[in-house]
């Protein structure tokens, strides 16, 4: 069975492609993740932003299409949920790919 993932691909108001995920990505729903950021890169070697924002789960499939897509592309902007950033960073992405926290909705919650 598929893990539940929401997929967009559009643009942002800049013009770079974007992708947009919600749910969560693991080895059960790699290939349309996969799929949506060939669709957004277009094979063009361009910059592509990928909103995860609202995806608390990340495993290491989902890891390795987004080093293959970041050592494919001229810039990956990844803006993630808190939780990933800690996972992003242990694994050296955030070393070749821009790695941006989203802000929460719990912002100011105590």
């Amino acid at each position: 069975m598929m893990t539940p993932l929401t997929l967009n691909t559009d643009r942002g108001v800049d013009g770079t492609p974007r992708v947009t995920a919600a749910g969560e990505i693991d080895i059960s729903n790699i290939h349309v993740f996969t799929e949506a950021l060939n669709t957004a890169s277009g094979g063009n070697g361009g910059p592509i932003t990928v909103d995860m924002s609202a995806v608390k789960y990340l495993d290491s499939a989902g890891v390795n299409v987004l080093f293959k897509h970041a050592d494919e592309i001229d810039r990956l902007h990844l803006i993630v949920h808190p939780l990933l950033v800690r996972v992003l960073s242990i694994t050296g992405l955030s070393e070749i790919a821009i790695v941006e926290s989203a802000p929460t909705s719990d912002a100011g919650r105590k």
